[in-house]
């Protein structure tokens, strides 16, 4: 009796600043938070920590609250809400039919090498390239003799004449001299073209987008740029960096070969630039060239990267145009006024209103970016998928639609 007339005696004094004055003479963490939970401020709630602290004082063994069962207004909510998360749909299938993600990533997503998810089309083109080169310079060193100009070394001019074949530069200083080594560079040289326009052209591509993300980072290195931003505004102006990369390897290629055809092939300032105008324009007069065994080992190398810079900052260009102008109907689209007739087009169910989806996709029919055949097929993929033709798709469509 002293001991529980102590302890209401001290509760009494401690209890005003808070239950957490309470918390040294509990002997256990749940019963902690079990006198917590009572709302101990106020006189009611005081006379319950009164009582449930001196009987945990007078019995030490005690490991759980003793109201364990009450649980106050947010817990409940919490698990409500818990609950309501948890609900699951009735026309959903079991879960166990469902497969998980896991499983959906093995099977529709293979495993590949780190290579090829690098620059796949990189391997590619150098593949292509390496056989091209490789067998045109084996036959036109077979057939060497057949092959009359300036001459330096049997294995480079062979080389040096396959570049010269493939990029339609045509110089003249190594011409074909009989009916088959004609019939060779015709073949060579429409194949050679295709190669370029097919593959040639992608490891441009693969080379430029390696350079944007620099662009973009020194033409705001002195802005606080996030990399979201930054990748934000690559997106936006896509076609324009690359244009500005292209027109940089340019006039690198230009200054290059202008300053190695004056220093090793001996040519002055104003006939080295002719000389490279009219290669990497593939314009190819042939009466300046490369004649020297280094200068030829050069060629081999500038030929080549100058030609196909060179068409792709056109199609960049032209790619750029093509980009200005559809912005300009994107801008018209978006800024003309809604009309009557607008809205019925746009009602593709006939109901007389239009949806939220309807109107997005008349205003991107409009806008060019989806045609009526594209949504015909998105359409037809729809119906497969919908079993019950019920008009909506749910995880039992999905699932009886792929075990079909």
């Amino acid at each position: 009796m002293k001991v529980r007339a102590q302890i209401r005696l001290q509760s009494q004094t401690l209890l005003p600043f808070g239950a957490s004055a309470l918390a040294p003479t509990f002997t256990s963490n749940k019963a902690r938070h079990a006198a917590y939970n009572l709302n101990p401020f106020g006189k009611e709630g005081q006379g319950h920590g009164l009582r449930i602290g001196s009987y945990i004082m007078t019995n030490n063994n005690v490991k759980e609250p003793l109201l364990s069962g009450s649980l106050n207004e947010t817990q409940k909510a919490k698990r409500l809400l818990n609950k309501r998360r948890l609900h699951r749909s009735r026309s959903a299938p079991n879960t166990d039919l469902v497969p998980s993600e896991t499983q959906c990533k093995e099977t529709t997503h293979p495993k590949t090498s780190i290579f090829q998810n690098l620059h796949p089309n990189y391997k590619r083109v150098a593949i292509y390239l390496a056989v091209y080169l490789g067998v045109g310079a084996l036959i036109f060193f077979l057939v060497r003799d057949q092959i009359k100009g300036t001459k330096t070394d049997g294995i480079l001019d062979a080389l040096y004449f396959t570049i010269v074949t493939m990029t339609t530069v045509g110089y003249g200083d190594l011409v074909p001299d009989s009916h088959l080594t004609k019939l060779l560079a015709c073949a060579f040289v429409f194949s050679g073209m295709a190669l370029i326009g097919l593959t040639v052209s992608k490891a441009a591509d693969y080379l430029v987008e390696k350079q944007e993300l620099l662009l973009v980072k020194a033409m705001h290195v002195h802005q606080k740029v996030d990399s979201t931003g930054i990748l934000r505004e690559l997106e936006t102006n896509k076609t324009r960096y690359k244009l500005f990369v292209v027109f940089f390897l340019l006039l690198v290629l230009f200054t290059a070969g202008t300053i190695f055809l004056v220093t090793v092939e001996k040519l002055d300032v104003i006939d080295a630039f002719y000389c490279v105008c009219s290669t990497i324009t593939t314009l190819g007069y042939g009466d300046k060239s490369f004649s020297t065994q280094a200068g030829r080992i050069f060629a081999v190398f500038w030929i080549l990267t100058g030609t196909i810079t060179l068409a792709q900052f056109f199609l960049y260009i032209a790619e750029l145009n093509t980009e200005i102008r559809q912005k300009e109907l994107v801008k018209w689209v978006l800024t003309r006024k809604v009309t009557n007739l607008d809205l019925e087009a746009a009602d593709l169910d006939e109901d007389g209103t239009v949806g939220a989806a309807e109107f997005v996709i008349y205003k991107l029919k409009e806008m060019g970016k989806i045609s009526q055949e594209d949504i015909s097929l998105v359409m037809q993929e729809f119906e497969q998928l919908d079993v019950d033709d019920s008009g909506t798709l749910s995880p039992s469509d999905i699932t009886l639609a792929h075990s079909t």
